[in-house]
């Protein structure tokens, strides 16, 4: 097994165009979006079925790689949160096929 990252992202809709964009131009070789259904926090809750419009949805992104290729991407999705609601984490993974991440 080898060692890598592996970088989650909450996010709003709105923001995932940036945030993939991010992530491609930092040398990511792929990354997954997931539906996040529903959540709680800063004292809040969130459940996608209680808004009428997509506007307010929120999407789980993930991608792993190596260190040198999340680092270059977190700069640019600190900025990002700066502007839209999210949560981010890097965690250590270990992958069976480096050559993929």
């Amino acid at each position: 097994m080898h060692p890598r990252l592996r970088l989650e992202l909450i996010i709003e809709r709105m923001a995932l165009r940036r945030a993939c964009t991010i992530l491609e131009s930092a040398g990511l070789t792929g990354y997954t979006v997931l539906p996040a259904i529903a959540g709680f926090g800063g004292g809040n809750r969130w459940n996608r079925d209680t808004d009428i419009s997509a506007a307010g949805n929120m999407l789980v992104v993930i991608s792993i790689g190596t260190p040198e290729r999340i680092e270059a991407a977190l700069e640019q999705l600190e900025q990002l949160l700066g502007r839209h609601i999210g949560v981010l984490n890097v965690s250590e993974v270990k992958v069976l096929r480096p050559d993929r991440f």
